[in-house]
C-alpha cells in the first residue's frame, strides 16, 4: 500500500506528523503550567495566599526549564512554543483571576475588564517576543516581562496580608492592574542583568550589593519582595517615559535565518522572576 504524499513536500504524511521532543525540560514546563492551574483552583476557593505561592512555584519551574534546556543543549521550537503557552496560563490567566477574585470583584464590570486587560496584554507580550524580527540586545527586555508582572501580583497578596491591609475593593490595586498591563506591551527597556556572568571574577562591590539585597529581603520577604518588584517596574517605566538611558541596539536578523533563530529560543526573555 503506497503512502499518500503531502503536496508541499516529498515526505509521507505519516512521517511528517510524527515528531520527537526533549522530555526533561518540557516536564519542567508542564510543572510550571500545573502550578498556574493550581493557583486558579485556589483563587476560586478563596485560598489567595496559596494561590500566590503557586504562582511563585510556577515561576521557579519557568526559570529552571529554560536553564535546563540551554545546559543540556535541548532547546527547540516546540519547547519555546510550549513554554510560551504555559507562561500565559501561569503568569497571565492565573494572576488575572487572582486579582479579580481577591480585590477587583466589587468594581463589577470595571474589575473584570481590568483583569482581562492584564491577561490580554500578557498574551500580546508573549506573542510579540515569539515573532519579533529584530532581536533587542540581551541586556534589556522590551516591556515588563510577564513573569515579573505575575510576581508583582503574587507578592502584593503576601504583602497586603503581612501589613494587614484590606485589598478588597482597592482602587490602588485596580490602578496597578491596568498599569501592569500597559507596561507589559510597552517598549520600555528593562534591564535583564544577563550580561552579568556570576561564574567569572567581578568587582568586589557586586558581592556587597548582593549581600545587601539578601539581607533586605530576609528582613521581611513578603513586603520587601513586593517593594523590590514594584521598584523595578516603576523605574523602567519612568526611564522609558523620560527617555533616559542609552538607546537600544538592534541586531538585524537575515530573513533566511529568522525562523531558525526563533526556533532556538527557549523563551529566554520570559523566564526572569526572582
Amino acid at each position: 500500500m503506497s503512502e499518500e504524499l503531502d503536496d508541499r513536500t516529498d515526505l509521507p504524511i505519516r512521517k511528517r506528523v510524527s515528531m520527537h521532543i526533549y522530555v526533561l525540560p518540557n516536564l519542567f514546563t508542564t510543572a510550571n503550567m500545573f502550578f498556574g492551574f493550581y493557583s486558579m483552583i485556589n483563587s476560586i476557593k478563596g485560598n489567595y495566599i496559596i494561590a500566590a505561592y503557586a504562582v511563585v512555584a510556577a515561576a521557579i519551574f519557568d526559570l529552571l526549564d529554560g536553564r535546563l534546556a540551554r545546559l543540556t543543549r535541548s532547546t527547540s521550537k516546540f519547547g519555546a512554543e510550549y513554554d510560551s503557552l504555559s507562561d500565559l496560563v501561569s503568569f497571565g490567566v492565573a494572576p488575572g483571576i487572582l486579582l479579580y477574585l481577591w480585590s477587583l470583584q466589587p468594581f463589577g464590570r470595571v474589575g473584570w475588564v481590568a483583569s482581562f486587560l492584564y491577561v490580554a496584554c500578557g498574551a500580546l507580550r508573549l506573542a510579540r517576543f515569539n515573532v519579533q524580527g529584530d532581536v533587542i540586545e540581551k541586556q534589556y527586555f522590551q516591556g515588563l516581562p510577564i513573569p515579573m508582572a505575575a510576581g508583582i501580583v503574587a507578592s502584593s497578596v503576601l504583602a497586603f496580608r503581612e501589613l494587614e491591609v484590606d485589598a478588597y475593593h482597592s482602587p490602588y490595586l485596580l490602578a496597578m492592574t491596568v498599569l501592569l498591563a500597559i507596561v507589559m506591551v510597552s517598549t520600555f527597556r528593562y534591564r535583564s542583568f544577563k550580561d552579568i556572568d556570576l561564574k567569572r571574577r567581578l568587582p568586589f562591590h557586586y558581592l556587597v550589593v548582593g549581600i545587601l539585597l539578601f539581607v533586605t529581603v530576609a528582613y521581611n520577604p513578603e513586603v520587601m519582595l513586593f517593594v523590590l518588584f514594584m521598584t523595578y517596574a516603576t523605574l523602567g517605566a519612568l526611564f522609558g517615559v523620560l527617555r533616559l538611558g542609552k538607546r537600544p541596539k538592534k541586531i538585524k536578523v537575515p530573513p533566511n535565518l529568522e525562523e531558525e533563530s526563533q526556533g532556538d529560543l527557549q523563551e529566554d526573555d520570559e523566564d526572569t522572576f526572582l
